[in-house]
């Protein structure tokens, strides 16, 4: 498991996930909702 270094160092989105690549980069990426039945119009 990962290291807490810094925090609040980026304000978090809801539904967006967030993850350091492999050039130590904050990346964000909007999850995806598998199972969740879509709003009728």
């Amino acid at each position: 498991m990962g290291k807490i270094i810094v925090k609040k160092v980026i304000t978090r989105k809801p539904g967006h996930l967030y993850y350091v690549d492999g050039q130590g980069n904050v990346c964000e990426a909007v999850m995806a909702r598998g199972g969740r039945k879509k709003k009728k119009r």
